[in-house]
């Protein structure tokens, strides 16, 4: 059995994987909606979706630090890694002890790519395509909401000391603009921000994540900045995967 992961890498299994370490939150939130609970051996301490998952799976450790040895003992079939969540150096380590699964993603559609081929992968294709129908429904009703609503320039920030934001060629980044939020920040990926930079922002997003941005914050940016400020679920702008279905919902409650 031969499949390509998202950066084109061959993998090549004797049999289907069955036991699965998941080192991406996100995907891991994905394998259980997918029906995969049962074949996880292995998650990050970030898998915090389901709230119980921690309870019954080992933890190897988290998205940038992990136990090798840890993963060895589990002896899994695949490892799923994210190129952006997991470094370079964990695959190549990770790829000493199983094949692994590494997926990229920019945007909706690299989701919705990323949820088919594991449905494949894992001969779960019918109820990957029942989500992506569902998450490409779900988008739709959302474009037709936000029609007509002006558009806001707009500053997402992840990080502090020092400010980091959200830039272009990031999946924030677009799910920012089905919002009519326009990201000022015009680098790429997560640049460091001035807030002097930011005069003529209309709207500023504090992310509870990775960052845990909370009301204080929104009060001492408030004193800094000529704009509105506030507090929005980072898990419905990053958490790619099964958890874009119900994102839009909560985006509805922000205009």
């Amino acid at each position: 059995m031969q499949v390509k992961d998202q950066l084109n890498r061959l993998l090549v299994f004797k049999n289907k994987p069955q036991r699965i370490v998941s080192l991406v939150p996100s995907q891991t939130e994905l394998l259980v909606h997918l029906g995969l609970r049962d074949q996880l051996v292995g998650i990050t301490k970030f898998c915090v979706h389901p709230q119980e998952l921690r309870k019954e799976i080992p933890v190897v450790g988290g998205t940038k630090t992990i136990h090798l040895h840890k993963i060895k003992e589990l002896r899994p079939d695949i490892i799923i890694c994210n190129k952006e969540e997991n470094t370079k150096e964990i695959v190549e380590q990770c790829t000493n002890i199983a094949p692994v699964w590494v997926s990229n993603i920019a945007n909706i559609d690299d989701n919705l790519q990323m949820i088919i081929q594991l449905g494949a992968l894992f001969e779960v294709s019918e109820k990957a395509t029942l989500l992506v129908d569902r998450i490409r429904s779900e988008k739709m009703g959302f474009q037709d909401f936000m029609k007509g609503k002006p558009q806001k320039k707009v500053v997402y920030f992840i990080w502090k000391d020092p400010f980091m934001a959200a830039g272009k060629d990031t999946f924030i980044h677009e799910l920012l603009q089905l919002n009519h939020f326009k990201n000022v920040v015009t680098k790429s990926r997560y640049p460091e921000v001035h807030l002097t930079d930011l005069q003529e922002v209309d709207l500023v997003l504090l992310s509870s994540e990775p960052y845990p941005f909370k009301e204080k914050h929104v009060l001492e940016l408030e004193q800094n900045i000529n704009a509105t400020v506030r507090l929005v679920d980072g898990e419905y702008f990053s958490w790619y995967g099964s958890r874009l279905a119900d994102a839009f919902s909560y985006f509805k409650t922000l205009h």
